[in-house]
């Protein structure tokens, strides 16, 4: 399909029928549970779709678990053939996901294109990685052969957010599926629309079993979190979600668990900084033009050094001005409105605390009033005077909100933008690479930019320092994340010894 208008889009996104992935079966909930979709742009509904249960988990680990023996067994390059056909199998539908992800998340139609197009890339990075896979072997003894080997863990669960619907349901079981497990996968409750569409693609391509998609609400995660099969968890969302997964798994036994969580992550400008291309850093590191800032790497933090922060916010208030905001399905849409009302009202509650608590509104900070009142809009919101205590510098907002403060101290400046519990990523923009890179050492993030920001590179692990998270994607270590490590030692004979056996001599 092309990609289509307004009504055409969210006409395609109601009328699709959506199924659970469940050992090779498109069906229904075990109960006939159904939930509703909401499309951010409107308040309205768009659909129903299953609502999963326990009951549901259970079927679909049996079915993991018993289709697991035969996809481990395969070999990297058997699996490379079943990724290559993926892709080759999505390819015709990449309108149809984008335009699904746009009507479900709110994110616009163009930046969903960009998402459906990345997924090409993890299908082959994936299997080129895996080709490189190798253990060791360790001359510790004369006598001996020692070595080490990776084993998958065998049915793995993976549950992923709302921001990016059909890119992290292929992101979630690339690394998973291509390490020779089998995974249940759940998707957002927000925004289940592609991943389940996905699902009837996948069915055509990968054996009954080795991965199965389920929709639904906090119970079919913690299910699947819980499930003793189920060893190996991926978890991407909330800091709070993220230690009650820790908690729920280690109830039931030892598990691995990664966790990708929340961020409240700095964006630093010394004086000798370009200010046209930080601005443009900041703008782009919030991901207005995305997921409307909802997202964990946004740099929502901005510590700009006094002698240029007055000519930073005024052009940063400009260029944020210019972005359209809009429908996310509407041509022309730069920005579009938050995934939910729960979102909605939670980024609203931000804005209302940052001018009770003092801090200047730059711009932005409610509803743009050509917009329809009952879509989850909200400008682009700057907020400048914020003082580091601020809940709006402390707290993850998760929206399209920025604090922006300035410093004269360095060492200041430094206290401040480690002082909050996360440490995701952080941007740097000076001109002095010295300063810079002394900076990035200082600073508590996983991922930091040098005048840069909000750029993934694919090889180069991604993760969080506190509570940002544990483990790192997008990488080798995600991929041996998935497995586990074997020491194998072997005691073998003189040969002299075993010639005299075989022959009957004497060594």
């Amino acid at each position: 399909m092309t990609l289509l208008n307004r009504e055409e889009a969210v006409a395609f996104a109601r009328n699709h029928q959506y199924k659970l992935l469940i050992g090779g079966k498109l069906c229904t909930a075990i109960d006939g549970s159904t939930m509703e979709s909401i499309d951010p742009s409107t308040g309205k509904v768009i659909t129903s779709v299953p609502k999963a249960g326990p009951q549901d988990v259970m079927k679909a680990v049996e079915a993991a678990k018993s289709a697991q023996p035969a996809w481990g067994a395969l070999s990297i390059r058997e699996r490379r053939t079943y990724y290559q056909a993926l892709a080759d199998a999505i390819a015709p539908h990449r309108d149809a996901l984008a335009v699904l992800d746009a009507v479900d998340s709110g994110n616009p139609l163009n930046a969903m294109v960009k998402d459906v197009d990345y997924v090409f890339a993890q299908l082959s990075d994936w299997p080129a990685l895996a080709m490189s896979l190798a253990g060791q072997t360790l001359p510790v003894t004369a006598e001996g052969l020692h070595y080490t080997a990776y084993r998958p863990y065998g049915v793995v669960g993976r549950i992923v957010p709302f921001n990016h619907p059909a890119l992290f349901a292929i992101c979630g079981f690339g690394a998973a599926l291509m390490a020779g497990n089998t995974m249940v996968l759940k998707v957002a409750d927000q925004t289940p629309l592609s991943a389940l569409y996905l699902g009837e693609i996948i069915n055509k391509i990968l054996p009954p079993g080795v991965l199965n998609i389920l929709s639904g609400g906090p119970d079919v995660g913690d299910a699947i979190v819980t499930h003793p099969v189920i060893k190996r968890v991926g978890f991407t969302g909330s800091g709070a979600v993220g230690q009650l997964i820790q908690q729920r798994a280690a109830s039931v036994g030892v598990k691995h668990v990664s966790l990708e969580l929340g961020g409240k992550n700095p964006l630093i400008v010394f004086p000798d900084a370009d200010l046209d291309k930080a601005v443009a850093g900041a703008i782009h590191g919030m991901n207005f033009g995305v997921c409307q800032g909802q997202s964990c790497g946004s740099n929502s933090r901005i510590l700009i050094h006094s002698s240029v922060h007055d000519d930073f916010v005024e052009r940063m208030r400009s260029a944020i001005e210019s972005i359209v905001v809009g429908r996310a399905y509407d041509p022309g849409t730069q920005m579009g409105p938050l995934v939910s009302r729960k979102q909605y009202d939670r980024v609203l509650g931000y804005i209302d605390q940052g001018k009770a608590s003092g801090a200047k509104l730059v711009t932005g900070g409610s509803r743009p009033s050509h917009l329809d009142e009952q879509g989850y809009f909200i400008a682009p919101t700057v907020f400048s005077n914020v003082d580091m205590s601020m809940s709006i510098a402390k707290e993850e907002i998760f929206g399209p909100v920025v604090s922006v403060s300035s410093w004269n101290d360095y060492d200041m400046m430094l206290q401040q933008a480690n002082d909050v519990e996360y440490g995701l990523t952080a941007s740097i923009w000076s001109e002095d690479i010295s300063l810079a890179l002394k900076t990035a050492e200082r600073i508590e993030a996983g991922y930091i930019w040098v005048n840069d920001a909000n750029r993934h590179y694919w090889g180069v692990p991604f993760g969080g320092m506190k509570n940002s998270g544990l483990g790192r994607e997008e990488s080798m270590h995600e991929l041996l994340s998935y497995m586990e490590l074997q020491a194998i030692n072997v005691i073998m004979k003189d040969p002299r010894t075993r010639l005299a056996e075989m022959t009957g001599n004497e060594p």
